[in-house]
This record gives structure tokens, C-alpha cells and sequence, in this order.
């Protein structure tokens, strides 16, 4: 890492922090083990113990049930991560499943969660193609919702939320998927309906509703140079070009151990860097076939490594997440036929390979 990025890197994060933690009351306690009822002290070979030595966020996506249910879950979660970001209790089925009446108890719960632990909360996600409550898809369907509507609507879901969290979220995902792989706008209802300009004005809403929170863009299969993530790029450019609240892209890294490893993510990151931009890996896991074997394992955990590295070699990555830490709720086995053992921790909550290597990266002296 150049010198000066890490004296850079540390500042910006620690701000980051510091102004974070500090909207909870008690939650700086936390970190210096001095906190108070329900506060928890990570143990020195804690995942997110090493991370804050390196001054990064280590977090993973909640599946909210199993936190309330199962305590192993519970307290994994609370000592291995230093943020959390809501599998899909943020997302608008769930948030606003009738128009106008808004749900946001099982939001609030991790963010309660969270705050009792001295976590941070990613934003997970504003607008989106799927998982959009049926209110909103019939009637864009039927054409009882036209799209200056449609365009209310969106202004209208994004302010609450957002408002809803303000002081709570360090990052948003504020648009989330909206390019096809050659690098196209995706052809969603969003983009039918409102035409391009709907991606800055979710933005813009975004921003005046909480104008501390940092506004990303996020996206899978853009971990290397390619049209996707350079559509990315482009956009963000043009966007921030014209002053529109754009301050980070999310990288999913949702990756296949029998795909090559993204040899490109360092160059990749670091351009959106220089463009000024935050970065993230927000989604990590590596999935296998099944049943894993030592060979896989060991490959999982070295793309593991690697993804980790790519971030802290780059100024502006400040956090990493992995998208769920153990087999036992996967999304994985029920997308990809015959695949899972994504997480790095296996079914039992057992240690594998890839936690030992993200220990290892995070320890490794630079």
C-alpha cells in the first residue's frame, strides 16, 4: 500500500466512525469495553477486533429470524462483526407492503441489534427491480399507476425510509442491479417508466433526506474491468460530473470457485478511487459443488483472502461484508442447483478455511 493511503484511509475512517457510533448513545462504549447493560466486547481473536487494528468494517448480512431465534447466531453475529447489513427486512416488500403504511419493526430490530453491540447498519436497498411489494408491480402492470405516479411513489419511499434511518446508516444502497452485463441499462420498471434520470433523482432524494449517509451504487459480476462495472464508472462520473450525490460503489463478489478468481478487483477498486468514490465489497460469499473437499475449501479461502486484500490495498475501501457467515442459512443452495458451502463458517458454525485466511489477511502486517 502507497504511504500515504493508510495515514488517508485511517483518517477517513476513523471519522467515519467516530461520528457513527457516536448517534447511539452508550455505543462508543462499547469499543473501549466500558459499556454498559446488553454491550458487547469482542474477543481479541474476533474477526472484527482485527479489523478495527486495520481500521476497517467487517460485517455480514442478518437473516433477522435466525437472530432472534437461534442464540449461537446471536452471538456470532455480535462478536465476530463490526457491521451488519439487513438480508432483506429493509428492502420495500417488506418495508411498505401496503401504499403508504409502512412496517419498519424487524428494520428497527437489527438496528436496536446493532446499536447494543457498537455494530454499524448498511443500508440494504433503496431501489431495486425485485422484491417490490405487489401493490406497486400490479399497478404499474394494469396502468392504474402512470409514471408520474410511479415517480411520486419512488420520491416518496425513498424519504421515508431514509428519513426513518437517518443518523443510523453509514452506507446506502441506493440503487442496486440496474445494468445488464454488456453494460446496458437494465430494462426494469423503473427504467420503462421513468426513463434514465430516475438513477440521479434517487440519489438526490436519498441525500436530502440523510446527507451524512454515504450513497452507493451496488452491483454484481462488476468485481473486474469489464462492460458492467466500467458502465458503472461511467455513470458515476457523468453523474458526480453534474453534482449529483454519488459517493461509492458497492461490489458484490458473489463468486464460483470453478470460475477464475477476478485478477483485475485491485484496478478495478482502485479507479473508482480515484474518481473520488468509496468502495465496498458488500456481498461476499464463494460458492462450490457440493460436497466441499479439501481442494475446494482451500480455493474458497483463498478467494476469500484475496477479496479482503483487494479492499484494504485500496484507500477508499472501508468496509467488507459477507453476504451471511454460516452454510446453516445460505441463500445459496436454493438458487444454484447443486451448489452451497458458500459462508465461512460451515453448517455447525464450525471454523473453516476461509474465516482462518480472513483472520490471517487482516493480521498480516504491511
Amino acid at each position: 500500500m502507497h504511504p500515504n493511503r493508510t495515514t488517508l484511509r485511517r483518517a477517513a475512517v476513523a471519522v467515519l466512525s467516530a461520528t457513527l457510533v457516536a448517534t447511539a448513545a452508550g455505543t462508543a462504549q462499547a469499543h473501549d469495553g466500558k459499556g454498559g447493560h446488553g454491550h458487547h466486547k469482542p474477543s481479541d481473536s474476533s474477526l472484527r477486533k482485527l479489523a478495527d487494528r486495520r481500521h476497517v468494517l467487517i460485517g455480514t448480512a442478518v437473516d433477522t429470524t435466525a437472530l432472534a431465534e437461534d442464540s449461537v447466531y446471536r452471538a456470532t453475529t455480535a462478536r465476530e462483526f463490526s457491521s451488519v447489513t439487513a438480508e432483506n427486512v429493509m428492502k420495500w416488500e417488506v418495508v411498505e407492503p401496503e401504499r403508504g403504511r409502512y412496517d419498519w419493526s424487524q428494520a428497527d430490530e437489527l438496528v436496536r441489534f446493532a446499536r447494543a453491540h457498537g455494530q454499524q447498519v448498511r443500508g440494504h436497498t433503496l431501489l431495486w427491480h425485485n422484491q417490490l411489494p405487489a401493490w406497486l408491480t400490479d399497478g404499474v402492470a394494469d396502468g392504474s399507476l402512470d409514471a408520474k405516479e410511479l415517480r411520486g411513489i419512488l420520491r416518496d419511499h425513498i424519504t421515508a425510509e431514509v428519513t426513518h434511518f437517518k443518523g443510523k446508516i453509514y452506507q446506502w444502497d441506493v440503487v442496486n442491479e440496474v445494468f445488464n452485463e454488456d453494460g446496458t441499462l437494465r430494462d426494469s420498471l423503473w427504467l420503462q417508466q421513468l426513463g434514465p434520470s430516475y438513477i440521479a433523482d434517487a440519489f438526490r432524494w436519498a441525500h436530502r433526506a440523510d446527507p451524512k449517509a454515504k450513497l452507493f451504487m451496488n452491483d454484481y459480476n462488476v468485481e473486474g474491468v469489464n462492460a458492467k462495472s466500467t458502465a458503472y464508472y461511467e455513470l458515476a462520473k457523468k453523474l458526480r460530473a453534474e453534482g449529483v450525490p454519488v459517493q461509492g460503489m458497492g461490489v458484490q463478489a458473489h463468486l464460483d470457485i470453478q470460475y477464475g478468481f477476478p485478477a483485475d478487483l485491485a484496478d478495478n477498486l482502485a479507479r473508482f478511487d480515484r474518481l473520488g468514490l468509496r468502495t465496498a465489497i458488500t456481498e461476499a460469499d464463494v460458492r462450490m459443488y457440493t460436497p466441499s473437499d479439501e481442494a475446494k475449501l482451500t480455493r474458497q479461502a483463498s478467494d476469500y483472502r484475496a477479496l479482503l486484500a483487494a479492499c484494504l490495498a485500496t484507500r477508499g475501501c472501508t468496509s467488507f461484508t459477507v453476504w451471511g457467515f454460516t452454510d446453516k442459512y445460505s441463500w445459496v443452495p436454493g438458487t444454484f442447483e447443486g451448489e452451497g458451502e458458500a459462508n465461512i463458517l460451515d453448517a455447525d458454525f464450525g471454523r473453516k478455511p476461509a474465516y482462518e485466511a480472513l483472520r490471517a489477511e487482516l493480521a498480516r502486517r504491511r
